[in-house]
Protein backbone atom coordinates (compact mmCIF):
# COMPACT_ATOMS: atom_id res chain seq x y z
CA UNK A 1 0.00 0.00 0.00
CA UNK A 2 1.29 3.11 -0.58
CA UNK A 3 1.27 6.99 0.87
CA UNK A 4 -0.18 10.37 -0.79
CA UNK A 5 2.86 12.87 -1.06
CA UNK A 6 2.36 17.14 -2.22
CA UNK A 7 5.11 19.16 -3.16
CA UNK A 8 4.51 22.40 -1.36
CA UNK A 9 7.38 24.08 -2.27
CA UNK A 10 10.00 23.46 -5.00
CA UNK A 11 12.60 26.66 -5.91
CA UNK A 12 15.49 26.57 -7.35
CA UNK A 13 18.40 26.24 -5.18
CA UNK A 14 22.31 26.94 -5.75
CA UNK A 15 23.21 23.20 -6.03
CA UNK A 16 19.52 23.10 -8.00
CA UNK A 17 18.25 20.26 -5.64
CA UNK A 18 14.75 18.93 -7.34
CA UNK A 19 12.30 16.13 -6.27
CA UNK A 20 12.85 12.73 -8.69
CA UNK A 21 10.48 10.71 -6.66
CA UNK A 22 6.65 10.74 -7.39
CA UNK A 23 5.28 7.72 -6.00
CA UNK A 24 2.98 8.80 -3.45
CA UNK A 25 1.37 6.49 -1.03
CA UNK A 26 3.28 3.54 0.45
CA UNK A 27 2.30 0.15 2.46
CA UNK A 28 4.06 0.29 6.09
CA UNK A 29 6.97 -1.90 6.67
CA UNK A 30 8.09 -1.03 2.68
CA UNK A 31 11.33 0.66 2.23
CA UNK A 32 10.87 4.21 1.87
CA UNK A 33 13.34 6.03 -0.13
CA UNK A 34 13.09 10.05 -0.92
CA UNK A 35 15.21 10.60 -4.02
CA UNK A 36 16.32 14.08 -5.19
CA UNK A 37 18.50 15.08 -8.05
CA UNK A 38 21.98 17.79 -7.25
CA UNK A 39 24.04 19.75 -9.28
CA UNK A 40 26.33 20.27 -6.19
CA UNK A 41 28.33 18.54 -3.88
CA UNK A 42 25.87 20.16 -0.75
CA UNK A 43 23.89 17.43 1.45
CA UNK A 44 21.39 18.82 3.49
CA UNK A 45 19.21 16.68 5.91
CA UNK A 46 15.86 15.79 5.43
CA UNK A 47 13.18 17.01 8.41
CA UNK A 48 10.47 14.12 8.65
CA UNK A 49 7.61 14.26 11.19
CA UNK A 50 4.38 12.31 11.82
CA UNK A 51 1.97 12.21 14.93
CA UNK A 52 4.52 10.21 16.55
CA UNK A 53 7.51 12.75 16.30
CA UNK A 54 10.14 13.97 14.78
CA UNK A 55 13.58 13.19 13.09
CA UNK A 56 16.21 14.57 10.89
CA UNK A 57 17.73 12.27 8.10
CA UNK A 58 20.96 12.12 6.33
CA UNK A 59 21.72 11.59 3.01
CA UNK A 60 23.98 9.55 0.69
CA UNK A 61 24.97 11.17 -2.53
CA UNK A 62 25.50 9.07 -5.60
CA UNK A 63 25.79 10.03 -9.48
CA UNK A 64 24.36 13.64 -8.32
CA UNK A 65 21.19 11.63 -6.99
CA UNK A 66 20.09 12.45 -2.88
CA UNK A 67 19.14 9.33 -1.39
CA UNK A 68 17.37 9.55 2.17
CA UNK A 69 15.73 6.20 3.95
CA UNK A 70 12.90 6.49 6.05
CA UNK A 71 13.63 4.84 8.99
CA UNK A 72 11.46 2.03 10.41
CA UNK A 73 10.06 3.70 13.36
CA UNK A 74 8.48 6.17 10.48
CA UNK A 75 7.89 3.66 7.97
CA UNK A 76 6.08 1.17 10.29
CA UNK A 77 3.35 3.25 11.18
CA UNK A 78 0.48 5.03 9.56
CA UNK A 79 -0.70 8.36 8.50
CA UNK A 80 1.03 11.58 7.12
CA UNK A 81 4.76 12.32 6.81
CA UNK A 82 5.63 16.21 6.68
CA UNK A 83 9.17 15.82 5.57
CA UNK A 84 11.70 19.43 4.44
CA UNK A 85 14.71 19.34 2.91
CA UNK A 86 16.53 21.82 5.07
CA UNK A 87 19.39 23.20 2.36
CA UNK A 88 19.47 26.54 3.06
CA UNK A 89 17.29 29.54 2.26
CA UNK A 90 15.36 27.72 -0.29
CA UNK A 91 13.76 24.54 1.40
CA UNK A 92 11.76 22.40 -0.25
CA UNK A 93 8.87 20.60 1.32
CA UNK A 94 5.96 18.17 0.94
CA UNK A 95 4.28 15.43 2.90
CA UNK A 96 3.42 11.62 1.81
CA UNK A 97 0.96 8.52 3.06
CA UNK A 98 1.61 5.18 4.82
CA UNK A 99 -0.93 2.64 4.83
CA UNK A 100 -1.48 -0.49 6.69
CA UNK A 101 -1.17 -3.87 5.50
CA UNK A 102 -3.79 -5.33 3.78
CA UNK A 103 -4.36 -8.10 6.73
CA UNK A 104 -5.72 -8.39 9.85
CA UNK A 105 -3.41 -9.99 12.48
CA UNK A 106 -5.43 -8.98 15.51
CA UNK A 107 -9.02 -8.15 16.54
CA UNK A 108 -8.55 -5.61 19.38
CA UNK A 109 -11.72 -6.05 20.87
CA UNK A 110 -13.63 -4.35 23.80
CA UNK A 111 -16.76 -4.97 25.04
CA UNK A 112 -18.80 -3.62 28.31
CA UNK A 113 -20.92 -3.27 30.19
CA UNK A 114 -20.55 -6.99 31.10
CA UNK A 115 -23.74 -7.14 32.70
CA UNK A 116 -27.14 -5.66 31.54
CA UNK A 117 -30.71 -5.63 32.31
CA UNK A 118 -33.12 -7.81 29.93
CA UNK A 119 -36.43 -6.13 28.96
CA UNK A 120 -35.08 -4.54 25.36
CA UNK A 121 -33.59 -1.11 26.74
CA UNK A 122 -30.28 -1.59 28.17
CA UNK A 123 -27.50 -2.69 25.53
CA UNK A 124 -23.84 -3.68 25.43
CA UNK A 125 -21.36 -2.22 23.17
CA UNK A 126 -18.69 -4.15 20.91
CA UNK A 127 -16.22 -1.91 19.93
CA UNK A 128 -13.76 -3.75 17.32
CA UNK A 129 -10.04 -2.51 15.63
CA UNK A 130 -8.91 -4.74 13.24
CA UNK A 131 -5.11 -4.34 13.35
CA UNK A 132 -2.34 -5.58 11.31
CA UNK A 133 1.15 -7.33 12.37
CA UNK A 134 2.82 -4.14 12.85
CA UNK A 135 -0.27 -2.96 15.14
CA UNK A 136 -1.51 -0.59 12.64
CA UNK A 137 -5.22 -0.02 12.69
CA UNK A 138 -7.05 -0.87 9.44
CA UNK A 139 -8.29 1.38 6.61
CA UNK A 140 -11.44 3.25 6.87
CA UNK A 141 -14.69 0.85 5.99
CA UNK A 142 -13.09 -2.48 6.48
CA UNK A 143 -15.36 -4.65 6.97
CA UNK A 144 -16.53 -6.56 10.69
CA UNK A 145 -18.87 -8.92 11.30
CA UNK A 146 -20.31 -8.98 14.76
CA UNK A 147 -22.21 -12.14 15.99
CA UNK A 148 -23.77 -13.11 18.63
CA UNK A 149 -25.87 -15.74 19.99
CA UNK A 150 -28.55 -15.90 22.80
CA UNK A 151 -31.01 -18.75 24.05
CA UNK A 152 -32.18 -19.99 20.77
CA UNK A 153 -31.18 -17.64 18.87
CA UNK A 154 -27.49 -16.85 16.52
CA UNK A 155 -27.22 -13.64 14.97
CA UNK A 156 -24.68 -11.88 12.63
CA UNK A 157 -24.26 -8.74 11.20
CA UNK A 158 -21.70 -6.64 9.14
CA UNK A 159 -20.37 -3.20 10.35
CA UNK A 160 -17.49 -1.31 8.99
CA UNK A 161 -14.93 0.78 10.62
CA UNK A 162 -15.17 4.96 10.98
CA UNK A 163 -12.29 6.44 12.44
CA UNK A 164 -10.68 3.55 12.54
CA UNK A 165 -13.00 1.24 14.75
CA UNK A 166 -16.48 -0.87 14.73
CA UNK A 167 -19.16 -0.43 17.09
CA UNK A 168 -22.48 -1.98 17.47
CA UNK A 169 -24.99 -1.35 20.44
CA UNK A 170 -26.30 -4.97 21.37
CA UNK A 171 -29.88 -4.90 23.48
CA UNK A 172 -30.95 -7.45 25.55
CA UNK A 173 -34.13 -9.01 24.47
CA UNK A 174 -36.78 -9.93 27.10
CA UNK A 175 -35.64 -12.95 28.59
CA UNK A 176 -32.71 -13.20 30.88
CA UNK A 177 -29.77 -15.54 30.22
CA UNK A 178 -26.38 -15.19 28.69
CA UNK A 179 -25.52 -13.84 25.42
CA UNK A 180 -22.39 -14.67 23.80
CA UNK A 181 -20.50 -12.00 21.62
CA UNK A 182 -17.25 -12.72 18.96
CA UNK A 183 -16.23 -10.67 15.98
CA UNK A 184 -14.57 -11.31 12.35
CA UNK A 185 -12.26 -9.36 10.20
CA UNK A 186 -10.83 -10.72 6.81
CA UNK A 187 -11.15 -14.40 8.67
CA UNK A 188 -9.62 -13.24 11.97
CA UNK A 189 -11.76 -14.29 14.91
CA UNK A 190 -11.83 -12.24 17.94
CA UNK A 191 -12.31 -14.40 21.41
CA UNK A 192 -15.45 -14.86 22.77
CA UNK A 193 -17.13 -12.72 25.20
CA UNK A 194 -19.92 -13.66 27.84
CA UNK A 195 -22.35 -10.84 28.67
CA UNK A 196 -24.90 -11.34 31.49
CA UNK A 197 -28.41 -10.37 30.78
CA UNK A 198 -29.87 -10.23 34.00
CA UNK A 199 -33.58 -9.94 34.89
CA UNK A 200 -35.19 -6.38 35.78
CA UNK A 201 -36.08 -5.01 39.06
CA UNK A 202 -38.51 -6.95 41.00
CA UNK A 203 -42.38 -6.70 40.92
CA UNK A 204 -44.79 -6.71 43.67
CA UNK A 205 -45.26 -10.28 45.17
CA UNK A 206 -47.37 -12.05 47.62
CA UNK A 207 -46.19 -13.64 51.11
CA UNK A 208 -47.42 -16.54 53.44
CA UNK A 209 -46.38 -18.13 56.77
CA UNK A 210 -46.23 -21.49 58.10
CA UNK A 211 -45.59 -22.59 61.40
CA UNK A 212 -45.82 -26.07 63.85
CA UNK A 213 -48.39 -23.86 65.99
CA UNK A 214 -50.02 -20.45 66.86
CA UNK A 215 -49.14 -20.54 70.33
CA UNK A 216 -47.03 -17.82 71.94
CA UNK A 217 -44.39 -20.48 73.56
CA UNK A 218 -41.10 -18.35 73.05
CA UNK A 219 -39.68 -21.58 71.58
CA UNK A 220 -40.96 -22.05 67.68
CA UNK A 221 -40.36 -20.59 64.69
CA UNK A 222 -42.51 -19.12 62.24
CA UNK A 223 -41.45 -19.28 59.00
CA UNK A 224 -42.22 -16.22 56.28
CA UNK A 225 -42.11 -17.24 52.41
CA UNK A 226 -42.45 -14.83 49.39
CA UNK A 227 -44.26 -16.60 45.92
CA UNK A 228 -41.92 -16.19 43.02
CA UNK A 229 -40.84 -12.92 42.52
CA UNK A 230 -40.33 -11.62 39.31
CA UNK A 231 -39.52 -8.70 37.04
CA UNK A 232 -42.08 -7.07 34.41
CA UNK A 233 -41.21 -9.34 31.90
CA UNK A 234 -42.29 -12.24 33.54
CA UNK A 235 -38.19 -13.24 34.61
CA UNK A 236 -37.23 -14.59 37.83
CA UNK A 237 -35.03 -12.54 39.60
CA UNK A 238 -31.72 -13.17 40.20
CA UNK A 239 -30.58 -15.28 43.63
CA UNK A 240 -29.27 -13.74 46.70
CA UNK A 241 -31.80 -10.76 46.22
CA UNK A 242 -32.05 -9.35 49.66
CA UNK A 243 -35.54 -9.36 51.05
CA UNK A 244 -36.55 -7.55 54.57
CA UNK A 245 -39.71 -8.61 56.74
CA UNK A 246 -40.81 -6.26 58.98
CA UNK A 247 -43.28 -7.10 62.02
CA UNK A 248 -45.20 -4.65 63.44
CA UNK A 249 -46.51 -5.53 67.08
CA UNK A 250 -49.96 -4.27 68.84
CA UNK A 251 -47.97 -1.71 71.08
CA UNK A 252 -45.79 0.06 67.62
CA UNK A 253 -42.54 -2.03 68.05
CA UNK A 254 -40.98 -3.16 64.92
CA UNK A 255 -39.03 -6.58 64.08
CA UNK A 256 -37.02 -7.42 61.27
CA UNK A 257 -36.02 -11.00 59.81
CA UNK A 258 -34.25 -10.89 55.98
CA UNK A 259 -33.61 -13.19 53.62
CA UNK A 260 -32.30 -13.43 50.07
CA UNK A 261 -33.87 -15.21 47.30
CA UNK A 262 -33.34 -18.62 45.58
CA UNK A 263 -34.97 -19.69 42.30
CA UNK A 264 -37.33 -16.21 42.88
CA UNK A 265 -38.06 -17.34 46.35
CA UNK A 266 -37.11 -15.65 49.41
CA UNK A 267 -37.66 -17.17 53.23
CA UNK A 268 -36.87 -16.26 57.07
CA UNK A 269 -37.40 -17.25 60.14
CA UNK A 270 -38.60 -15.74 63.52
CA UNK A 271 -39.31 -17.42 66.96
CA UNK A 272 -42.68 -17.20 68.23
CA UNK A 273 -43.49 -14.38 71.15
CA UNK A 274 -43.39 -15.41 74.42
CA UNK A 275 -47.31 -14.34 75.18
CA UNK A 276 -50.59 -13.69 73.21
CA UNK A 277 -50.19 -10.94 70.57
CA UNK A 278 -51.05 -10.20 66.90
CA UNK A 279 -48.24 -9.54 64.22
CA UNK A 280 -48.82 -7.62 61.02
CA UNK A 281 -46.32 -8.66 58.43
CA UNK A 282 -45.58 -6.76 55.01
CA UNK A 283 -42.02 -7.29 53.22
CA UNK A 284 -39.79 -5.29 50.74
CA UNK A 285 -36.88 -5.48 48.30
CA UNK A 286 -35.71 -2.10 49.22
CA UNK A 287 -37.20 0.55 46.86
CA UNK A 288 -38.18 -1.77 44.28
CA UNK A 289 -40.94 -3.48 45.38
CA UNK A 290 -43.03 -4.78 48.19
CA UNK A 291 -45.47 -7.48 49.45
CA UNK A 292 -49.24 -7.51 50.43
CA UNK A 293 -50.08 -7.07 54.65
CA UNK A 294 -50.31 -10.38 56.70
CA UNK A 295 -51.72 -10.93 59.79
CA UNK A 296 -51.13 -13.37 62.35
CA UNK A 297 -52.29 -14.07 65.87
CA UNK A 298 -50.85 -16.08 69.07
CA UNK A 299 -52.36 -17.88 71.66
CA UNK A 300 -51.22 -17.36 75.38
CA UNK A 301 -49.63 -20.79 76.00
CA UNK A 302 -48.98 -19.70 79.80
CA UNK A 303 -51.64 -18.96 82.10
CA UNK A 304 -50.50 -19.02 85.81
CA UNK A 305 -46.99 -19.19 87.05
CA UNK A 306 -46.39 -20.06 90.62
CA UNK A 307 -43.72 -18.26 93.20
CA UNK A 308 -42.06 -20.00 95.77
CA UNK A 309 -40.39 -17.57 98.71
CA UNK A 310 -37.48 -19.73 100.92
CA UNK A 311 -34.62 -18.67 103.07
CA UNK A 312 -35.71 -15.42 104.48
CA UNK A 313 -37.23 -14.74 101.55
CA UNK A 314 -34.07 -13.94 99.55
CA UNK A 315 -34.48 -17.27 97.13
CA UNK A 316 -37.38 -16.95 94.50
CA UNK A 317 -38.26 -19.79 92.70
CA UNK A 318 -40.70 -18.87 89.49
CA UNK A 319 -42.37 -22.84 87.97
CA UNK A 320 -43.59 -24.66 86.98
CA UNK A 321 -43.88 -23.01 83.78
CA UNK A 322 -46.35 -25.15 81.57
CA UNK A 323 -47.09 -25.05 78.11
CA UNK A 324 -50.35 -25.71 76.21
CA UNK A 325 -50.09 -29.63 76.62
CA UNK A 326 -48.93 -29.09 80.15
CA UNK A 327 -45.39 -29.99 79.46
CA UNK A 328 -42.90 -27.85 81.04
CA UNK A 329 -41.95 -25.09 78.94
CA UNK A 330 -39.09 -25.79 76.91
CA UNK A 331 -36.03 -24.10 78.16
CA UNK A 332 -35.10 -20.33 77.77
CA UNK A 333 -38.08 -18.59 78.54
CA UNK A 334 -37.22 -15.46 79.88
CA UNK A 335 -38.51 -14.61 83.04
CA UNK A 336 -37.84 -10.91 84.98
CA UNK A 337 -37.49 -9.91 88.70
CA UNK A 338 -38.25 -6.42 89.84
CA UNK A 339 -37.52 -5.01 93.33
CA UNK A 340 -39.08 -1.48 93.87
CA UNK A 341 -38.72 0.41 97.42
CA UNK A 342 -41.40 3.01 98.16
CA UNK A 343 -42.33 2.74 94.01
CA UNK A 344 -38.90 3.56 93.01
CA UNK A 345 -37.28 0.73 91.37
CA UNK A 346 -33.93 -0.54 92.63
CA UNK A 347 -32.87 -3.55 91.06
CA UNK A 348 -33.79 -5.78 87.68
CA UNK A 349 -32.56 -9.36 87.06
CA UNK A 350 -33.37 -11.38 84.10
CA UNK A 351 -33.35 -15.25 83.75
CA UNK A 352 -34.06 -17.86 81.59
CA UNK A 353 -36.18 -21.23 82.70
CA UNK A 354 -34.21 -24.33 82.69
CA UNK A 355 -36.59 -27.51 83.46
CA UNK A 356 -39.38 -25.28 83.47
CA UNK A 357 -38.33 -23.16 86.70
CA UNK A 358 -36.50 -20.02 87.18
CA UNK A 359 -34.80 -19.14 90.12
CA UNK A 360 -33.06 -15.59 91.57
CA UNK A 361 -31.36 -15.03 95.23
CA UNK A 362 -30.99 -11.38 96.04
CA UNK A 363 -28.05 -11.26 97.86
CA UNK A 364 -27.91 -9.08 101.73
CA UNK A 365 -24.94 -6.69 99.99
CA UNK A 366 -26.94 -5.66 97.35
CA UNK A 367 -30.47 -5.31 99.06
CA UNK A 368 -30.20 -4.62 102.73
CA UNK A 369 -33.25 -6.04 105.31
CA UNK A 370 -35.93 -3.94 104.95
CA UNK A 371 -39.51 -4.46 103.11
CA UNK A 372 -39.73 -4.48 99.46
CA UNK A 373 -42.23 -4.84 96.76
CA UNK A 374 -41.42 -7.75 94.38
CA UNK A 375 -42.39 -8.20 90.73
CA UNK A 376 -42.13 -11.15 88.51
CA UNK A 377 -43.36 -11.31 85.20
CA UNK A 378 -42.85 -13.75 82.63
CA UNK A 379 -45.26 -14.83 79.34
CA UNK A 380 -46.96 -11.39 79.58
CA UNK A 381 -48.18 -12.35 82.93
CA UNK A 382 -47.23 -9.55 85.98
CA UNK A 383 -47.60 -11.04 90.02
CA UNK A 384 -46.73 -8.64 92.54
CA UNK A 385 -45.51 -9.24 96.05
CA UNK A 386 -45.94 -6.27 98.40
CA UNK A 387 -44.11 -5.63 101.64
CA UNK A 388 -42.28 -8.63 101.28
CA UNK A 389 -39.39 -8.77 104.15
CA UNK A 390 -36.03 -9.45 103.63
CA UNK A 391 -33.82 -10.46 106.10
Amino acid sequence: MVSSFATIQELDTVDAIQLITTQTQFEASHRIVLKFSTSGNSQPDLYCANSYGSTLIPPTLNNNTLSYEIPKHISKKLGKVQWTLLNGGSPLSGQFEIQPLRQVSSLETYIGPPSIEAGGTDYTMLVVIPTDSLDNPLPENTAVTAKHQFLKSETSEVIFTEHLIAYKNMFSKRESGRMLVSSESLKHNSKEFVINVFPAIPTDFKISATRPHDYADGNQMTTFTTTIIKDKQNNIISDGTFVDFFITTPNGNVLKTSGTTVDGIATSKIIHPDHDTQWSIKSFVEGMAESNTLSISYKQVITEFNVAFSKDNRTINVGPLQSFMQQMIPDGLQVKLLVYKDGTLLETWSNTSINGFANFYLKPDVLKKDRYDIIVKTAGLTKTFNNRTLW
